[in-house]
């Protein structure tokens, strides 16, 4: 069985295809050599890191609490302890959202932002917070909740910065990259 293909989604590549293969979006499959499906794959291939970034990010927003009025305590909490409204879901609905659509990078940028915000001890008393949303769900029933939140903000953290980066070599990258090696 074939993936379902959902347009918004694969935007990001279509653009790449057309500015590195030279793919107009009309063209059709049977124009298509084995050449240019070669190019096609290798782009793809290229892009995943970035797509997986995204995933990741959402999956670990996905583990706590629902923003709905039974995670609302969870969220004010959050906020509270650490000095930062970047994290809340008013602040990164959109951006969540756009993230589900295949553009993670904006995301990535506002949770950078907030993890940077914080001073060591709202750092401890988030990871605090975090930790016990994610004892009580029974994902780690025999883990300290501090161990669970400081390890939950560093993946956090750690997903966050490569989305960042890969967009970065996204634009243009690989004109300059080429340009930096064959001079050498």
């Amino acid at each position: 069985m074939l993936p379902e293909v959902r347009p918004h989604v694969s935007a990001p590549l279509a653009h790449q295809l057309e500015h590195q293969l030279s793919l107009a979006s009309h063209l059709g499959v049977g124009r298509l050599d084995v050449e240019r499906v070669a190019g096609i794959a290798v782009v793809a291939a290229a892009h995943t890191d970035g797509y997986a970034a995204a995933r990741h990010l959402l999956g670990l927003l996905a583990a706590l609490p629902a923003p709905t009025m039974a995670g609302e305590r969870f969220w004010s909490d959050l906020w509270r302890s650490s000095g930062t409204a970047y994290l809340l879901p008013v602040n990164i609905k959109a951006l969540v959202l756009r993230s589900l659509a295949g553009e993670g990078i904006a995301l990535a940028r506002q949770i950078l932002s907030a993890v940077d915000e914080m001073t060591p001890p709202q750092r401890v008393a988030a990871g605090e917070v975090i930790g016990q949303a994610l004892a009580e769900s029974d994902h780690f029933p025999d883990l300290k909740s501090q161990v669970i939140g400081e390890l939950w903000l560093r993946d956090l953290e750690l997903t966050a910065c490569p989305a960042c980066r890969l967009q970065v070599r996204r634009s243009g990258w690989t004109e300059t990259f080429l340009d930096a090696w064959t001079s050498v």
